[in-house]
């Protein structure tokens, strides 16, 4: 079997990389790296609310709120504790430090991490198939972690989320 045009696809991918992107993605062309991943969890939002009201498409809106969730909190520590951009942080690490920021309590950052290990995981790595009600649920706690964080921080007027 030939795999050269996969071969040369991944070339082309990572050749795609290296480059500056020649039309940068609107509302994301900012400086600040804190601001970059709140705008980034806006957009996961707004695709994970369109692709609601398409006709299924459950598993990528449970994907996508559970990485709105990851990085509205991982705005939260670069904008209001002074964690450094550069630093790799997994996804249970946000839950945790999210909770030593004070961001919520040790038991909802607990929660967190459980609902993503237990959950994501069986989504997205394992056999089992999202549903409307898990995409429906998911996409609820994004947006009202989100929020919360927006309100914690009187933000709002960053946030790029078109609600409706």
């Amino acid at each position: 079997m030939d795999s050269s045009y996969v071969e040369d696809a991944l070339t082309d991918a990572q050749r795609a990389f290296e480059r500056e992107p020649s039309h940068k993605e609107s509302g994301l062309d900012t400086d600040d790296d804190a601001l970059l991943q709140l705008r980034k969890a806006c957009r996961l939002l707004d695709a994970a609310r369109f692709l609601r009201t398409q006709n299924g498409y459950y598993t990528v809106v449970i994907e996508s709120s559970f990485i709105a969730i990851e990085r509205s909190i991982h705005f939260y520590l670069l904008h209001a504790t002074g964690m450094d951009s550069t630093e790799f942080v997994t996804h249970s690490d946000v839950y945790e430090r999210g909770a030593e920021a004070n961001l919520y309590s040790k038991s909802l950052g607990d929660q967190f991490l459980q609902l993503w290990l237990e959950n994501r995981s069986k989504t997205y790595y394992r056999q089992a198939v999202g549903g409307e009600t898990q995409a429906d649920a998911m996409l609820e706690l994004a947006t009202a972690v989100h929020q919360y964080i927006l309100d914690y921080l009187s933000i709002g007027h960053e946030c790029i989320c078109t609600r409706g």
